[in-house]
């Protein structure tokens, strides 16, 4: 089982990245969400803790050219649960949870980004303490607009260990999308602000732009979060 860091030190550009999983001493929910980027735009946001939430912001309202796939907030807590996602679709999880609904119901209602010629797949995962699932909206066929593939996968809690899915194989124009399950991965950092350090530092330093990560006990909402944004900036202001 590889560690994390391993897979990120030997991809150039993940793009957009999901673990969920387990601490070492099988007491906390762990949660990584991190973004790259390659255009200005993509780049010029940060990460803001809200308490309850996380939600992207804008770095400089100079340099912004559209803003409908790089502001959302990618991660909501609901009843015990948290939700972590790659754009807003988190909000259409939190909406058909609170109605009744469940995970995989409200992803039928998505589908991947409209962002030719790459076509960036939906990442989404939902966490807490009977275990994890994780699920990934593609082109059926790749980097060509048409069907939506879905696919979705559960997972129990087990120490040490999580999964992680990504929206990109590596670099390129246009961009490889994700082939195949989340990988497994070790865990072995017992804090938030380790296992930030270590995953930011693994992450290509010229297209890295913010990463959260959060260790949630299990049995309550109490959350130890860390936030790393490129752009720096203060990840607890609204």
């Amino acid at each position: 089982m590889k560690r994390l860091t391993e897979f990120l030190n030997n991809n150039t550009y993940p793009g957009r990245g999901i673990v969920l999983g387990t601490s070492p001493d099988g007491t906390k929910q762990v949660i990584i969400y991190f973004i790259m980027g390659r255009s200005t735009n993509s780049r010029n946001r940060v990460f803001v803790d809200c308490g309850d939430s996380v939600r992207t912001k804008v770095y400089d309202e100079a340099k912004l050219a559209d803003p409908s796939l790089i502001i959302y907030t990618p991660v909501r807590s609901l009843d015990g649960k948290l939700i972590v996602t790659n754009g807003d679709q988190t909000d259409t999880i939190y909406n058909t949870l609170l109605a009744g609904g469940t995970f995989m119901q409200a992803l039928r209602k998505r589908a991947y980004e409209p962002d030719s010629p790459n076509f960036t797949p939906r990442i989404s995962g939902i966490i807490d303490d009977n275990g994890y699932a994780l699920s990934i909206l593609k082109a059926q066929n790749s980097n060509m607009q048409g069907p939506c593939a879905r696919f979705s996968y559960e997972y129990q809690h087990y120490q040490g260990t999580g999964r992680f899915i990504h929206t990109y194989m590596g670099d390129g124009n246009p961009l490889p999308t994700f082939e195949g399950e989340p990988r497994c991965v070790a865990i072995e950092e017992t804090n938030a602000a380790e296992l930030a350090k270590n995953a930011w530092n693994a992450l290509d330093p010229e297209n890295r732009v913010s990463l959260l990560c959060c260790y949630r006990d299990m049995g309550s909402d109490k959350c130890e979060f860390e936030i790393i944004n490129a752009n720096g900036g203060n990840a607890n202001e609204v």
